[in-house]
């Protein structure tokens, strides 16, 4: 047996025998001398049970529960803290932070680089996982629920603040209150189930990095981006964003994103743009996107210009597209897409409609302009008098956007291969670490 491996069984006998006997119901037995008297490398696999925390994990270790082995913070502080690069923390169950926000206190917190997190277990933490300057670290298949306080004074389910290049891929949250993703750059976020929350994932000054395939649902907002350029938004399915501020996917002031092959269904507004793109010469590109069964499909903020929506699927929304001022969304450029209600042939049968489609606002723009009026949007009053002014406009209607080739079928693109790796540098051997 090599050296090292049978030191660490050796500590695990030990621990055996001194922990047979029950725990005093005060306390339980701590892990932290088992971490202490490792070294870089080892692989510290303690005997199944709970133990007390905090704990810090301060070397290149491998700290294994196997799923059998449950770290209780006690409801104090961060329940495991990760100081140091080239640690794998795996198989745990961990519960019982603290309580405090400003202390951000957690179920992990991750302080250094090119760590491995994965198939852990964390309920009862005020905030899930927390990185903080921590770069190249990877973050996978854990599954994590706050502390069962109102949505809003709840932590986060996985928070990242200054860190880069950073994997975040198939992990399940459930009653927890955001995904944030602050002044970070280069992460890729995949694969994650996230419901029952605020904002399933929020960036802020976060720019160029990856979501792709995940699932959100039944949060009040899926995807926000804001101040977040060069951000790539791909393959996820948005559903359930209802209530008065529900919504799919939203951009505030965020440049050069794309938006692609998306599913939104369910949601008060399925995509939102509120001055965006921002910065001068630049185009956000929506395309190949199912927006469906939403109360709005697309919702301007502003008459404003630069998006491209090309090749989407519009089906079953209560209003298709609207802006909140008196204006069009005309200005943006809207070609190839599938409008369920448009109302022309396609003659020549080359699946593109034989002339364009225009979206005019008639009297159904009361709800938009009126709030008030908002409680009757799609009421039979307001269809009748939108019929009536239809057949003869006693005001002049607003062109409210045109798309000159409009598609006769639902066809979209195929989503684009999941990019690898292979190229990138790996000093801490991480995907050796990884595993599938």
């Amino acid at each position: 047996m090599d050296t090292r491996t049978h030191r660490i069984a050796g500590i695990g006998v030990a621990a055996v025998v001194a922990w047979a006997t029950p725990a005093p119901a005060a306390g339980l037995e701590p892990l932290q001398p088992l971490i202490d008297q490792a070294r870089a490398g080892d692989v510290i696999a303690p005997p199944p049970g709970t133990y007390a925390g905090p704990i810090i994990v301060d070397k290149a270790v491998t700290l294994d529960g196997e799923g059998r082995v449950t770290i209780d913070g006690g409801g104090r502080g961060s329940v495991v803290v990760i100081r140091t690069d080239g640690a794998t923390v795996r198989g745990l169950s961990i519960v019982g932070s603290g309580e405090s926000h400003n202390d951000i206190d957690a179920g992990i917190q991750i302080r250094g680089n090119y760590n491995v997190v994965k198939d852990n277990h964390i309920a009862d933490a005020l905030f899930g996982i927390d990185l903080q300057q921590a770069d190249n670290n990877v973050v996978r298949r854990n599954r994590i629920r706050s502390k069962p306080f109102d949505l809003g004074v709840r932590g986060d389910a996985i928070r990242l603040w200054y860190s880069q290049d950073n994997r975040i891929e198939d992990n399940h949250i459930d009653g927890a209150r955001d995904m944030v993703v602050w002044y970070s750059a280069g992460n890729r976020i995949a694969g994650n189930t996230v419901s029952g929350g605020r904002y399933g994932l929020h960036f802020m000054y976060a720019r160029h990095n990856v979501v792709e395939g995940n699932h959100y649902r039944d949060n009040s907002v899926g995807i926000f981006l804001m101040y977040s350029d060069g951000v790539e938004v791909r393959g996820n399915r948005i559903s359930h964003g209802t209530g008065a501020t529900g919504m799919g996917i939203g951009l505030k002031e965020t440049s050069d994103v794309i938006i692609e092959n998306n599913t939104v269904v369910y949601c008060g507004t399925g995509i939102y743009l509120d001055v965006s793109p921002f910065q001068p010469d630049t185009t956000n590109r929506l395309s190949a996107n199912h927006i469906a069964f939403n109360g709005i499909g697309v919702l301007f903020h502003n008459d404003w210009t630069g998006n491209v929506l090309r090749d989407n699927r519009f089906e079953h929304n209560l209003v298709q597209v609207s802006v909140n001022t008196l204006a069009s969304a005309k200005r943006n450029q809207w070609d190839g897409n599938f409008w369920d209600d448009y109302e022309g042939f396609d003659r020549d049968g080359d699946a593109v409609g034989d002339r364009p489609h225009e979206l005019r606002v008639y009297a159904d723009r009361l709800w938009m302009d009126v709030p008030h009026a908002s409680f009757f949007r799609g009421s039979p009053v307001l269809g009748l008098l939108d019929f009536l002014e239809r057949l003869a406009p006693f005001t002049e209607p607003i062109v409210l956007l045109r798309d000159d080739a409009p598609k006769m079928t639902t066809a979209v693109a195929a989503p684009a291969e999941e990019p690898t790796d292979s190229g990138r540098p790996d000093p801490f051997g991480l995907r050796q670490r990884l595993g599938r």
